[in-house]
């Protein structure tokens, strides 16, 4: 991962706002298209996956290994900084499309969120806690997460100033939730967990898609 690079990228595309028109295609992107699908190997767990090289908990149904569990607490903290951001469309966007595609990630997201602590759960594993407001400081470091002056810049746009804030923070976040993902499908043992890092690959590209013919780049495509 190259996370300078994508935030001077990031910074850099914020930044031109103020000066670049905004450019939203006449028709935004496919409204039937995926909502976003986030997760991400974070702490004590990612250390544990490292450890044991992938090697299973259990046999049966719920098997499943400690890149599953790194997966599914990182993918929870990840979701709940989407679900902050998709919020701030509703009284802030100037677009229909962008505040279509921030319901489709709200009303996606929040059910997986039950989901994966449900996992936890039952596996006898800590279940990240929620952070205050939009204050995700604590998960910086996972691909793709926005800082607290990320967040800060983003509650305080509306109009098409925000919508290029956000989907310009959303494309990065949606990109490193593919990368997470990809880990998850490499090294993961539990089939349902597996297959929700499938999705999140197959949905967060088609949204990234999306939202770049929004930002006016048509030729900027998912990654594989």
């Amino acid at each position: 991962m190259n996370s300078i690079r994508t935030r001077t990228r990031r910074t850099a595309l914020v930044a031109a706002t103020a000066a670049a028109a905004f450019v939203l295609a006449a028709c935004g992107g496919d409204g039937g298209s995926g909502s976003g699908h986030e997760g991400s190997p974070h702490g004590s767990a990612s250390t544990r996956a490292e450890a044991d090289g992938g090697a299973g908990n259990e046999t049966g149904e719920d098997a499943h290994n400690a890149q599953d569990v790194a997966f599914a607490q990182g993918m929870i903290p990840h979701h709940r900084q989407a679900l902050d951001m998709a919020r701030l469309a509703a009284d802030r966007s100037a677009s229909p499309e962008v505040k279509d595609l921030a319901a489709r990630i709200e009303k996606a997201q929040d059910p997986e969120i039950t989901t994966m602590t449900g996992w936890l759960t039952a596996w006898g594993e800590d279940v990240p806690e929620a952070m205050s407001g939009t204050d995700h400081s604590g998960h910086a470091g996972m691909p793709g997460m926005m800082d607290g002056a990320d967040m800060a810049k983003l509650e305080r746009a509306s109009g098409r100033a925000f919508d290029t804030m956000f989907l310009t923070m959303m494309v990065e976040h949606h990109e490193g939730a593919v990368e997470m993902a990809g880990t998850e499908k490499a090294k993961g043992r539990h089939a349902p967990a597996k297959a929700l890092a499938e999705d999140v690959v197959t949905a967060q590209n088609a949204e990234i898609t999306e939202m770049n013919k929004l930002l006016g780049k048509e030729g900027k495509e998912g990654r594989d």
